[in-house]
């Protein structure tokens, strides 16, 4: 969104004593963003997930298991993950409140989507997973924030204010991205939520350490709660059909894929009876 910001003086003012005299108050005018300069800044976003991806194949992000102080000052790992993913659901949720075009079709539906999803993430998960003495680099959490405000902006922004009502009306919810798309998202859902479960509870009480996961598609792949998230948000994005959705899907993969393979790389190290039949995050492909 673009700011303008118009200053009107008054007649006849000047420099005096160096200063300039403006009559109060400012005039705030904002300039909508149209859909060219959302399609240029969403090509944009994914170029920029396309150059992460990469680099973090070489770059292991420094939260978890791959914890270090190395990246300067600490914070407590569940306040990391409610400030890490806090702001997607706000975001969201003022958009879905405030904005424009929320409310004139069915669009809702994908507000109300993703607002649940972010409301497990930023406050249900952050609750359930065990305190550990570990904790999380500061600059990662701020690095999470700074992804989040333009993601969760540039998706909110679009439904609400740039998607036109008769794309998500009633047809809509007969079409066949809209069904394939709920049908991803919900699995995706449940394979996230069910693998992210064995792993909270992978340690009996007053057990540390690790152990390697079994069961459900921990049998197939390394990370099957990346590999339920990647499904979640293709199926998002299946069922928006509109480009800042695909740069989440894009995204989340740019993120997942190399952060599943850190994984496949710590377990391997750790263990060396790690099943050699287990694939990094796609069943039987890679």
């Amino acid at each position: 969104m673009y700011f303008v910001v118009i200053i009107d003086s008054l007649p006849g003012s000047g420099m005096c004593a160096g200063m300039f005299k403006f009559r109060m108050p400012l005039k705030l005018v904002i300039s909508p963003m149209d859909n060219s300069t959302m399609q240029s800044l969403v090509f944009f976003w994914i170029a920029v997930a396309i150059a992460v991806h990469f680099t973090m194949f070489r770059v292991t992000a420094p939260f978890g298991r791959h914890t270090s102080d190395k990246w300067g000052p600490m914070i407590n790992n569940k306040l990391g993950w409610v400030l890490m993913e806090s702001p997607s659901l706000l975001i969201m949720a003022g958009f879905l409140l405030y904005g424009t075009r929320s409310n004139a079709s069915y669009v809702w539906i994908l507000f109300g989507l993703w607002i649940f999803h972010y409301f497990n993430r930023s406050l249900i998960y952050p609750l359930r997973i065990r305190a550990t003495p570990k904790k999380m680099p500061l600059i990662i959490a701020l690095f999470a924030v700074f992804f989040n405000l333009i993601n969760a902006g540039l998706n909110g922004y679009y439904l609400s204010e740039l998607a036109s009502p008769a794309d998500y009306g009633a047809e809509w919810l007969y079409s066949t991205s809209f069904i394939a798309g709920l049908t991803l998202f919900l699995a995706g859902m449940y394979i996230n939520w069910r693998s992210d479960d064995i792993l909270i509870n992978l340690r009996k009480p007053g057990e540390t350490g690790y152990k390697i996961p079994r069961g459900f598609l921990f049998e197939y792949v390394a990370s099957p709660n990346l590999f339920g998230e990647i499904v979640e948000w293709t199926g998002f994005a299946l069922m928006a059909w509109n480009l800042p959705a695909l740069s989440f899907m894009a995204w989340t993969l740019a993120n997942l894929v190399p952060r599943a393979k850190n994984h496949y790389d710590w377990y391997k190290k750790q263990f060396p009876d790690f099943p050699r039949g287990r694939r990094i995050v796609f069943p039987f492909i890679y």
